[in-house]
């Protein structure tokens, strides 16, 4: 066994947010073979502001188009809610305009899609380094 895995409680939990369910599929399998946990998926931004109330994820990867409400719009929210929740923003059409809205509104990093692995993991790791303490449920119970 890899005693360098970091353990279910200390692994950074990430949501997910695209609205094709192959890329969340594929991003989870990278993610749960890897130093993450995946706590839980949405199809769009209204969908990713109630997880990340419900979840208080340290991570959301979010795709920047999808229906009812983009990735920027909740990304915006998001922050202004949970400024501690590192947000990366995925994309498969990376133009100047939108990864300068991105970055403007407090996004930590980019992936392009298709995704390669070590692109993924590497996006992550700068944006939220696994020696940051993961968060802590905040907020009252329900």
């Amino acid at each position: 066994m890899n005693s360098s895995k970091l353990t279910g409680s200390s692994r950074p939990k990430v949501l997910i947010v695209d609205d094709s369910e192959l890329m969340r599929t594929l991003l989870r399998s990278i993610l749960r073979g890897n130093e993450y946990h995946v706590v839980g998926e949405a199809r769009n931004g209204v969908g990713a502001l109630e997880l990340a109330e419900r979840l208080r994820p340290d991570i959301i990867c979010m795709d920047v188009v999808m229906p009812e409400m983009g990735g920027i719009e909740a990304l915006q929210t998001i922050k202004a809610m949970y400024p501690q929740i590192t947000v990366v923003m995925v994309t498969g059409t990376p133009t100047v305009d939108n990864v300068r809205e991105s970055i403007q509104s407090g996004a930590s990093g980019f992936i392009v899609k298709p995704f390669k692995v070590g692109k993924v993991l590497d996006t992550l790791r700068r944006a939220r380094p696994l020696s940051e303490p993961a968060l802590t449920g905040g907020g009252p119970d329900p």
